[in-house]
């Protein structure tokens, strides 16, 4: 059970018993420092703390010292009870939530304050939030001291904190070693933050050409290897914005990832930075994108869509063996949830208790290095391939797969599982809503006419009385207007999905157009 601490004596009192609890008192500790409204960024924190570390701790403090006159602290979100469920289920040894008196801080004019190098916070956000890392600097100096972790995770969004952060940490020998995580997206490619809850929906798809903008210029980057004019990064990023008024650019600017110092010539042993500032209405948003040439740009995901017949699932097989990619088995993770749900002798219709068991279900997925068998299946770090296939797991799978909580949460894990890109994927509503920014988008489809034919085949092959055709024909036309007209994930094609017709195609045929497109995207980043 996660334990509420909010003094730093009954903080460092359970510390000392956790370590007691250890032989010869070693433990390690890992902290996560927060400001709370938790989100599925800082739980990606939290889940590679947790696998780090004997004992967590997460701190929830809202730092007035950080905020400038006129900024959000008032209305910036406060959600413990929230935060602490979510803590409970990911797993959390302790939540410290002190208040700005058991900081020290509740005059701030008689606070000692941590100073970071000026020409580190002087610039990028810096300059429009005057004191601010200073405010951030001396905060975490405090939960550093305090908790005396091994480690302590940092989210790589907020890239100009994290070089701070580092920079304070060697200068003052602090002994921790500071962990920085990936940035985790919304579909769009939108960073999570706490503050995109001030986002309307509208407002929502135009931030996210935020993170698009950073995309253009790394494409720009890579293109131009070191011949590369560092304006010429910042012009691709530029253009894109300038289509969009309604985004009002406060900065874009390319550092050097360490040092935060602008950057002014490119060379192969850069390790760069493109941070960006920008506000939708009063919402005002950051990101950045990591650029080195030693860094090896993230494979691309290939997102098939496509009515029901058009031989979506093997073809999306055999693209992802010949390209050697992960094939991103969604049945394969339905079927681990309805066997976790079995385990647990849940009554599949009692869908909060599903969703909780969801939630909590940690899925990975291995390609087979041989071809033609089955990629491997871990449910919580249990070997499950074998289980999974069972009959009495196929006969409740559906049941679970219909639950829009559950595809919500296994949704947010194939996004997961797809950040580093070279995976293919079949659905409905991959390339719309799953993976938009999927570098190859296809639409596969076939006529209702040749569809029913496949159909027929199949049915008369394994032995079953099959319809006629023009009955298959209208069951399937009919399936195609449900499957477009749902109100959840909806058959859609994308606006830049390349529309691929099997009408007399071979699935030969149709995998090789794939993997043309596949080689063709690779070759131009």
């Amino acid at each position: 059970m996660t334990q509420l601490l909010t003094t730093i004596a009954s903080l460092r009192n359970y510390l000392k018993a956790q370590k007691s609890q250890q032989s010869l008192g070693q433990v390690s500790i890992g902290l996560v420092p927060t400001m709370g409204a938790l989100h599925i960024g800082h739980l990606s924190l939290i889940d590679r703390a947790r696998t780090e570390n004997a004992c967590l701790v997460v701190s929830i403090f809202v730092n007035p010292l950080q905020f400038g006159a006129g900024e959000d602290f008032d209305k910036y979100p406060r959600t413990l009870d929230h935060d602490r469920q979510l803590c409970e289920n990911a797993g959390v040894d302790a939540i410290f939530a002190p208040d700005p008196q058991e900081m020290g801080i509740n005059d701030i004019s008689k606070v000692t304050q941590v100073i970071p190098p000026p020409a580190m916070t002087n610039i990028l956000c810096g300059r429009s939030r005057v004191g601010h890392f200073q405010g951030v600097a001396t905060i975490v100096t405090k939960l550093l001291n305090t908790v005396q972790p091994d480690r302590a995770y940092f989210g790589c969004k907020d890239g100009q904190q994290l070089a701070i952060i580092r920079k304070l940490v060697v200068d003052l020998n602090l002994p921790v070693e500071i962990i920085g995580c990936p940035t985790v997206r919304e579909p769009s490619g939108l960073a999570y933050s706490s503050r995109n809850q001030y986002l309307s929906i509208k407002d929502r798809v135009l931030a996210a050409h935020i993170y698009q903008s950073l995309r253009q210029a790394q494409q720009q980057f890579f293109l131009c290897y070191e011949l590369c004019d560092p304006a010429q990064i910042i012009e691709a990023a530029q253009n894109y914005l300038a289509k969009l008024p309604e985004i009002n650019l406060e900065y874009i600017e390319l550092v050097d990832a360490k040092t935060l110092q602008p950057c002014t010539q490119i060379t192969s042993e850069a390790e760069l930075m493109l941070a960006i500032a920008a506000r939708i209405g009063n919402t005002r948003l950051i990101d950045n994108i990591l650029l080195s040439h030693t860094i090896t740009p993230r494979k691309p995901i290939i997102a098939i869509d496509g009515p029901a017949g058009a031989g979506k699932s093997t073809v999306t097989k055999q693209v992802a063996n010949k390209l050697g990619l992960l094939f991103l088995d969604t049945g394969a993770m339905y079927r681990s949830v309805t066997l976790a749900v079995l385990r647990e002798g849940i009554d599949l219709r009692e869908q909060d208790k599903v969703q909780e068991i969801a939630a909590n279900s940690k899925i990975q997925l291995f390609a087979n290095p041989i071809a033609g068998k089955p990629m491997q299946v871990l449910l919580n770090g249990e070997d499950i391939t074998t289980e999974i296939r069972t009959p009495e797991v196929t006969a409740n799978v559906s049941a679970i797969a219909a639950q829009a909580a559950v595809r919500e949460i296994l949704v947010k894990q194939q996004q997961l599982i797809g950040q580093t890109g070279g995976v293919v994927m079949e659905g409905r509503d991959i390339g719309t809503h799953v993976f938009p920014d999927a570098e190859v988008k296809v639409f596969l489809t076939a006529s209702a006419e040749e569809r029913a034919k496949r159909r027929q085949a199949d049915l008369i092959a394994q032995g079953q009385v099959a319809p006629d055709l023009a009955t298959l024909e209208h069951e399937i036309q009919e399936r195609d207007r449900k499957d477009s007209t749902r109100d959840h994930s909806p058959l859609t094609q994308a606006e830049d999905a390349t529309l691929v017709n099997t009408d007399g195609l071979t699935i030969e045929e149709v995998v090789a157009a794939i993997v043309n497109l596949y080689e063709q995207k690779v070759q131009n980043l």
